[in-house]
């Protein structure tokens, strides 16, 4: 038994990287679909496990690049339970292979979501994903900020970074997927400790 615990590695390196974005995108434009699914493609493809709040419109199209690139999705739900979640909140239950019904509604699954991931990504949103921004910002996460000349999402969150007053290094912005990951992955392999021996 401690011969075969010697060879265990341990899967913490593997990033867990969450998406928030509007589940209705009536206001994102003709881009964000496309945008949406080369950010969940380019997650997995750069190793990582993308977490959304396993929502409708942007989180869920993120999980359909996700699992066309043959990766791994996890959802967390603001539903206690499976039909809570499909019948109450109208969430799909599509292109996730986990859904984690945490039961405490949208402002505290958002926490959760956030603090679960190693980094936060924000694409077009609404006011949901401004609280996962100012979330993820306070807990001092990587954020990757994807950028589209349609969206007000991006400019906004520069006008609230410059009236919080507090800079932040961590927070980086591109309108290419491929780059913007591979930007938030660096900052988050600054903090992660090496594979540690048994």
């Amino acid at each position: 038994m401690a011969e075969f615990a010697s060879n265990v590695k341990h899967g913490h390196r593997q990033l867990k990287l969450c998406v928030s974005g509007a589940a209705d995108t009536g206001h994102c434009g003709p881009n964000a679909l496309a945008k949406a699914k080369a950010l969940g493609a380019e997650i997995v493809r750069q190793g990582a496990i993308l977490v959304t709040g396993a929502t409708t419109g942007f989180p869920l199209w993120t999980s359909m690049g996700a699992k066309e690139a043959g990766g791994i999705s996890i959802g967390l739900s603001p539903a206690a339970t499976e039909r809570e979640h499909t019948e109450v909140y109208k969430l799909p239950v599509d292109y996730l292979d986990l859904i984690i019904y945490t039961g405490f509604g949208y402002p505290m699954r958002d926490i959760l979501l956030t603090r679960s991931s190693d980094a936060v990504f924000i694409g077009c949103g609404r006011i949901g994903t401004i609280h996962e921004f100012t979330v993820a910002f306070e807990d001092g996460k990587p954020i990757g900020i994807l950028e589209d000349p349609g969206w007000e999402t991006g400019p906004e969150i520069e006008f609230i970074i410059e009236k919080g007053h507090r800079t932040n290094p961590k927070i980086v912005f591109d309108t290419d997927p491929k780059r913007l990951v591979e930007k938030v992955i660096a900052l988050v392999m600054k903090d992660k400790i090496e594979e540690f021996k048994v």
